[in-house]
């Protein structure tokens, strides 16, 4: 009898052996399971997560991309590394297959880099307009001038002190297409400056030498506090400042990140995008640095 029991416990400790065998081989395949999720890349995020974007100094000096790519990045998984350049610059660097997607404000140089393929989408984001500024003394007395192109004809007649960007920016582009139409060379005059750098800077030269500058309204607002400067001309149809979404032709480089910039674009002309970019300023400006524009006509932002 004795045995028989013996014999019974035996059979029992083995089975509960072989059930608690298998319970750490469950948590072994469980903590594998987890293990192994872990390793495995989170759907949601890119496989290749590293977004290159060349844009334009004023959306960087404005403040505008600290806004903005905070918000991209948490809803997409995306890293942008953005490269803060002249429009022309941009354009040329997305032209070598350097950049995946632009934003950027130069629409004559813009369409052409779209007819020569380098881009296979270009989307209005946004506008806000240039003004001409200068020190508040006015000494070539264009305060309240309706037309930038008698403006600038006074301050070459004054030769008062004028900075140029000189960076084949989109800024630079429309300031040499202002000269042109009042037939003003200003290259090699004394009174000509050209920075050779971003808007911020620009306008830092123009504050230091008292002179004139065209600067996007935006960049001009975020820095106001730090110059001792005005807008004295505005509103002319002529300094329409227009910003466009483009991504670059993966027939560039086959490093483009095509995925990458269709989030970007998407995003920009998005909801969220587009009521922040509406609101962008209002605390710190007293005054919105933008028009949202996205689904807009751009032909029909200047009537």
């Amino acid at each position: 009898m004795r045995a028989s029991r013996l014999l019974a416990l035996s059979i029992l400790v083995l089975i509960l052996a072989a059930c608690g065998g298998n319970s750490p081989v469950g948590g072994d395949a469980t903590s594998a399971s987890t293990s192994g999720q872990g390793a495995t890349p989170d759907a949601s995020k890119p496989a290749n997560s590293r977004l290159i974007l060349a844009t334009t100094t004023s959306t960087v000096d404005s403040g505008l991309l600290d806004e903005l790519l905070p918000v991209f990045e948490r809803q997409t998984g995306y890293k942008v590394v953005p490269l803060s350049l002249g429009s022309g610059q941009a354009l040329a660097t997305a032209e070598r297959g350097e950049a995946d997607v632009l934003l950027v404000h130069s629409p004559d140089a813009e369409a052409a880099f779209m007819a020569a393929g380098h881009g296979v989408d270009r989307r209005l984001v946004m506008h806000n307009d240039f003004v001409l500024v200068g020190p508040e003394n006015d000494p070539a007395a264009i305060k309240d001038v309706k037309r930038a192109g008698e403006a600038l004809t006074r301050i070459s007649r004054a030769a008062a002190p004028f900075v140029s960007r000189g960076d084949n920016s989109g800024t630079h582009a429309l300031e040499m297409k202002l000269w042109k139409a009042v037939a003003i060379e200003p290259k090699g005059q004394r009174w000509y400056l050209e920075a050779g750098g971003g808007m911020g800077q620009t306008l830092q030269i123009a504050n230091e030498r008292r002179g004139y500058t065209i600067s996007d309204r935006a960049t001009f607002l975020a820095q106001r506090r730090n110059l001792q400067m005005s807008v004295l001309v505005q509103g002319d149809p002529t300094l329409l400042n227009i910003y466009h979404v483009i991504r670059v032709n993966i027939a560039k480089s086959d490093k483009i990140n095509a995925g990458g910039a269709k989030a970007f674009a998407d995003f920009m002309v998005g909801p969220e995008a587009q009521r922040r970019i509406g609101e962008f300023g209002k605390a710190t400006a007293g005054e919105p640095l933008f028009t949202p524009d996205a689904g807009k006509d751009a032909a029909s932002l200047g009537s």
